[in-house]
């Protein structure tokens, strides 16, 4: 036989005999487990998961990796999971050569939520964390809370104890409350209680700081459904802040003559007292939207003895009695509440005034002592102009101090009538309020000219078109006076042939400039500024 040929079939031989070994040897995957079967992620939070194989000398171990829903959680080759929304998600890791072979985890995507949190309070609550409250909270002296943008505080309106006493959160030490723009912090009630019925339910106690509080910020902050009762035991009473059986509670309280507080870019509604009430301290009240503040009584901004405040570019609907009330009240130079200073321009006041039964409020109110610069505002459909009673007999029990300036103000005036009976005949519409006798104007008795308002511009009669603002987005002659619920379709910016737009005051200096304009205040380490007034009038200039 050739030699050739008999090696030709030993080669052959032996492949064949070479392959069947090599198949012999192959050892099949069996199993496949996962490090976790269940995982619990916040959004934009990552973890990787580990495979285990059985046997684990498996011959192949390609395996591919899945998400049921990657809206909620993705995975990607190496079995790195990362949360993207709130959800429910299934990650899955199946053998490439048999799908019968896999391994499942199951994730949840949430944020934290914290219940029955009362006592104190501090360090940090966390990104979109909801926070419910079942009884009073405290921040003690010495302490901060910091709250992150999205968190949801929400009260338990049901109150405290026996008595039902409204939860009030009481702030010794610093609070600071960091929402954004577009992720707000929210502090409210349960969803189902936010109702029209409960616009001015009174359904917790708002934030009160006290002597002790230093710092307080509050950046792009929705509140309300505050006003609750001060009763014997709630703490503001028996911190000695406020009266036990007279009081209600503001949104915000301030206490400390030496503190410092920014208020910005935030939303205070649906109020049964005033929106902030600030007995002290250096602050900046700016960018915000104030609506529905006070059932029967009440304002947005009430400033009292031992402010040093600037007040700008706020939009402020249907306050019950006014939008600013300005006033030393309390002054006491000895116990370090001085004389109230306060600087407001470019605000926006709407509908002021016709919820208050009487002859007081309106726009702004100034008494009392408080030296005061009220310029370049808009007022729109108020009840009266800036009143100022016993200009001519400034004190701290009586007029404001005579070297303030309350002058270059627009004061507008739709034709709608009031239909509450207090209004008739005396007050029909705002031009009749404006030109009443209550209102206020007082005049240097040497020459008769005004001290107030001198230079502002005033509607000539009920809807003077000359004086229409020209509102992207509003009613003028048409939103019923006394209505609180403001539409969130209104765009309160100007048409480019609003009046508004020209007028005011335009040199910005000594009464006419912020106090906190250049040198800021500093709050957690950050430096805040007032915004530099606009010589237009109101918050809103054109889109």
């Amino acid at each position: 036989m050739d030699r050739r040929f008999i090696l030709l079939i030993l080669v052959t031989f032996l492949s064949v005999y070479l392959n069947s070994c090599k198949k012999d040897n192959t050892v099949d995957l069996a199993g496949i487990t996962l490090s976790k079967t269940s995982l619990t992620l916040k959004p934009e939070v990552a973890e990787t998961l580990t495979t285990t194989y059985f046997p684990d000398d498996a011959t192949n171990k390609e395996v591919t990796w899945s998400s049921s829903n990657p809206a909620v959680a993705t995975v990607d080759s190496n079995g790195k999971v990362t949360a993207v929304s709130v959800g429910s998600a299934t990650i899955s890791v199946v053998y490439k050569q048999n799908n019968a072979i896999k391994a499942n985890c199951d994730v949840t995507v949430s944020w934290t939520t914290l219940n029955n949190i009362s006592g104190n309070v501090s360090g940090t609550w966390e990104k979109n964390s909801t926070i419910n409250v079942s009884g009073h909270i405290t921040v003690p002296a010495g302490q901060t809370l910091t709250i992150e943008e999205g968190v949801q505080v929400i009260f338990d309106d049901n109150g405290v104890g026996a008595s039902h006493t409204k939860i009030e959160c009481i702030v010794a030490g610093k609070l600071y409350c960091k929402g954004t723009a577009t992720n707000p912090i929210l502090f409210s009630v349960g969803s189902g209680k936010r109702t029209a019925a409960n616009t001015f339910g009174g359904l917790w106690g708002g934030i009160v700081g006290t002597r002790e509080c230093s710092e307080m910020l509050f950046s792009n902050v929705i509140m309300e459904y505050t006003g609750g009762d001060v009763v014997a035991d709630s703490p503001s009473a028996l911190a000695g802040i406020y009266t036990a059986g007279g009081d209600i509670t503001p949104h915000v309280t301030t206490s400390n003559p030496a503190g410092k507080y920014v208020v910005m870019n935030c939303t205070f509604r649906n109020g049964r007292s005033d929106a902030l009430y600030f007995m002290g301290g250096q602050a900046i009240i700016a960018n915000n939207t104030f609506i529905a503040n006070g059932q029967t009584g009440g304002e947005a901004i009430n400033m009292k003895a031992g402010c040093k405040v600037d007040a700008a570019y706020n939009l402020i609907f249907s306050p019950n009695t006014t939008g600013l009330k300005l006033s030393s009240s309390g002054q006491d130079d000895a116990a370090g509440r001085g004389q109230a200073l306060i600087r407001a321009f470019n605000n926006t006041i709407i509908n002021s005034g016709w919820r208050r039964n009487g002859v007081k409020g309106g726009s702004v109110y100034v008494e009392k002592g408080a030296l005061v610069s009220v310029f370049n505002n808009l007022m729109v459909n108020c009840k009266f102009m800036t009143m100022t009673p016993s200009f001519d007999k400034p004190s701290p029990t009586g007029g404001a101090d005579n070297n303030s300036v309350i002058d270059y103000n627009f004061y507008a005036s739709g034709s709608q009538q009031s239909t509450l009976t207090q209004d008739n005949p005396a007050t029909l519409t705002s031009f009749m309020g404006y030109v009443s006798s209550q209102a206020n104007y007082w005049h240097d008795g040497r020459n008769n000219t005004p001290k107030v308002d001198a230079h502002s511009l005033v509607s000539a009669s009920a809807g003077d078109g000359a004086k229409d603002p020209k509102f992207v987005s509003f009613g003028f002659n048409n939103v019923d006076l006394a209505s609180y619920t403001c539409d969130a379709s209104w765009n309160f910016h100007v048409q480019s042939s609003s009046p508004v737009l020209t007028g005011a005051y335009a040199s910005f200096s000594g009464s006419y400039s912020p106090y906190w304009g250049t040198t800021g205040i500093t709050v957690n380490g950050v430096e805040y500024k007032t915004p530099a007034p606009a010589a237009r009038f109101g918050a809103f200039g054109t889109n």
